[in-house]
């Protein structure tokens, strides 16, 4: 499953949630879903955060000068 459809999935599951009608085992088995999922999308971000480059300019034959993304906080 892409992320697009992983994320959309947890938002699905968020609202099932949400609504507060569902039995405990069906709570339970989103929420490990929902969890398994979150893990998920969050390793994808942070693998495609750290392929992130930023120009930073260009050298003296017109080739792009780039850096790492560093995220600041």
């Amino acid at each position: 499953m892409d992320f697009e459809k992983k994320l959309k999935r947890l938002e699905e599951i968020v609202q099932k949630m949400e609504k507060g009608d569902l039995a405990l085992d069906e709570s339970l088995k989103l929420f490990e879903e929902g969890v398994k999922l979150s893990r998920e999308c969050h390793q994808k971000l942070s693998e495609a955060e750290s392929q992130v480059k930023v120009l930073v300019g260009f050298n003296d034959k017109g080739q792009a000068m780039t850096e790492n993304f560093k995220v600041t906080e």
